[in-house]
């Protein structure tokens, strides 16, 4: 019953940060100084044209009565009509999105993997020269601009080299039957490398310092003295002891980092091309597309807010005493 009371109450903050997020969302667009169609009207149009212009948007209505519209929209699944594309947001964005949730957690991922072997490594090397080396690099690539990390590997690997494409998911001209075709080819493993390991880079940080800090307290657990007591071997006293049991609290932060990788997902797309709800969100908003701007926003939030829900479930089922408070 604790977990369902736990349920309920993540579930009602969720529908409530969502409608939140929402309202800020629809008011942000609407408030702004000038006419939201202002980049789309050409100087010649009269004044009748303007407003069948404005109708055909449903921006000739009160503020109150565009909102509760708008809200009638999201139950139904609608997200508007793009001013530029002249096409439902929804079908617009949901094209993207595979392509943005592959890079996120392909990135991710890669960061945890290497992140958590790494931390507990330099964990079980404490004090070593190593660590005192590696230490100050984590926190070096926790500090470097995503942005500037894209363009170096793309000077480097794309430019200099040319080991990589430059952009995109696909060269030009390029032609796969399917999406499933698309994802699993070389080619889009090709295009997908750098701005996953640019991702990859700043990320890795995260899960590096959580298992190390963790496998320093439970390398001070009897039951890691017993194994080394025993004669066990290095690799068995740390993977099969020591970090088997550190792991679990790096895991369950797996989700929280989604919703700041998403955010990195933003710049990197908009770096390396990559057609995604990030580089469209940049595109929109230069171009004064405020619906799809708008869509663009609400479904990364979506992502972000069901993932920190997720998280948070995840610690109630995992540690009880979250469950029982």
């Amino acid at each position: 019953m604790s977990y369902l009371k736990v349920l309920s109450g993540k579930m009602l903050q969720f529908v409530i940060v969502l409608w939140a997020v929402v309202t800020i969302l629809f008011l942000i667009f609407r408030l702004m100084p000038g006419s939201p169609l202002a980049a789309y009207i050409d100087p010649t149009f009269t004044a009748e044209q303007e407003r069948i212009l404005l109708a055909e948007f449903g921006l000739d209505k009160p503020l109150w009565h565009q909102y509760f519209i708008y809200i009638g929209n999201l139950l139904q699944g609608e997200l508007g009509q793009s001013f530029r594309y002249r096409e439902p947001v929804a079908e617009r964005l949901l094209i993207l999105l595979p392509n943005t949730l592959i890079l996120c957690f392909s990135s991710l991922i890669a960061a945890y993997a290497f992140g958590i072997l790494a931390g507990a490594w330099l964990a079980w090397k404490r004090d070593s020269l190593s660590e005192t080396l590696a230490l100050p690099v984590v926190l070096a690539t926790r500090a470097m601009p995503e942005f500037w990390v894209g363009m170096v590997l793309l000077a480097v690997f794309s430019f200099s080299l040319g080991w990589f494409p430059a952009g995109g998911t696909r060269s030009p001209g390029a032609e796969f039957t399917s999406l499933f075709d698309l994802y699993t080819s070389a080619e889009f493993l090709r295009h997908l490398a750098l701005p996953a390991f640019t991702l990859a880079i700043f990320s890795q940080g995260l899960p590096l310092l959580l298992m190390r800090s963790n496998m320093l307290d439970v390398m001070k657990e009897d039951f890691v003295t017993m194994a080394r007591i025993k004669g066990l071997s290095t690799w068995t006293v740390v993977i099969r002891h020591a970090a088997r049991n550190a792991l679990l609290p790096v895991m369950t932060s797996f989700a929280i980092a989604v919703g700041y990788q998403l955010q990195g997902n933003v710049v990197v797309e908009s770096v390396f091309s990559w057609p995604g709800l990030g580089r469209e969100l940049v595109q929109a908003v230069s171009v004064a597309d405020y619906p799809l701007a708008q869509g663009a926003f609400l479904m990364i939030a979506v992502i972000v807010i069901f993932m920190n829900l997720l998280a948070d479930l995840l610690y109630a089922v995992l540690d009880p005493r979250v469950s029982h408070a």
